[in-house]
C-alpha cells in the first residue's frame, strides 16, 4: 500500500522501502507497482508502461533520495546521479477537454522526482525533515507543523500505534503501582 504523508514525492518515493532497520518491505518490486505508484503519486494522469528494468531505476533513484536526506550522519549526496535522473524533460502539464492532466513516461515522472529532491537539498527545507519516531518506521518527511511537534510520518499507522502503545503502557504502570 503506498502512502503519501512525507510532504515532497521525493520523500514519498524514499519510504516505498519500509522498515530500513529491520526486515524490509520493498513497495516497488516490479514494474507494475512502479507504475501504480506513479500514477497515485499524482506524477502522471496515466500509468507509463514500466518493465522490471524501469522498476529497478525507480529504485536507484529511492536510494539517491534517501542517502542523501536522511538524518543521520551517513547523509550522502551523489550529484551527479541525481542529476542525471533530473537531466531528463520533466512531465508536462496537458489541459484536456478542460481538466489539467499530467502526460509524460517513466523518464519525465523520475526527473519530475529527482527535479524536487534537489529542490529539497538545495533549500533551507532540508532541515525540517525528519525521521518517523516509531523506532521500526524509517520513513522520512517535511515536519512544517506550527512549533515542529510532529513525531510520526502519519497518524494513520506510526502515530495511532504509537499513542496507543504509549496508553497501554501508562495503565499497566499505574495498576502496578496502586497507591
Amino acid at each position: 500500500m503506498h502512502v503519501f504523508v512525507s510532504g515532497r514525492v521525493s520523500l514519498d518515493l524514499a519510504g516505498t522501502l519500509k522498515w530500513r532497520r529491520g526486515e524490509t518491505e520493498e513497495l516497488l518490486p516490479d514494474g507494475a507497482s512502479a507504475a501504480d505508484w506513479v500514477v497515485r503519486a499524482g506524477l502522471l494522469t496515466r500509468p507509463p508502461l514500466v518493465d522490471d528494468a524501469g522498476a529497478a531505476r525507480v529504485r536507484v533513484l529511492r536510494e539517491l533520495v534517501y542517502d542523501a536526506v536522511r538524518v543521520d550522519a551517513d547523509r550522502r549526496v551523489d550529484v551527479d546521479g541525481l542529476q542525471s535522473f533530473a537531466d531528463a524533460p520533466p512531465v508536462r502539464p496537458v489541459l484536456v477537454d478542460g481538466r489539467a492532466e499530467r502526460h509524460g513516461d517513466l523518464a519525465a515522472a523520475l526527473s519530475t522526482v529527482a527535479r524536487d529532491a534537489i529542490e529539497l537539498i538545495g533549500s533551507a527545507e532540508l532541515e525540517r525533515v525528519r525521521e518517523c519516531g516509531r523506532p521500526e518506521c524509517t520513513r522520512l518527511f517535511v515536519d512544517d507543523s506550527r512549533g515542529k511537534p510532529r513525531r510520526w510520518c502519519g497518524m494513520a499507522e506510526c502515530g495511532n500505534r504509537m499513542k496507543a502503545a504509549d496508553y497501554r503502557r501508562r495503565r499497566r504502570l499505574a495498576q502496578a503501582d496502586p497507591s
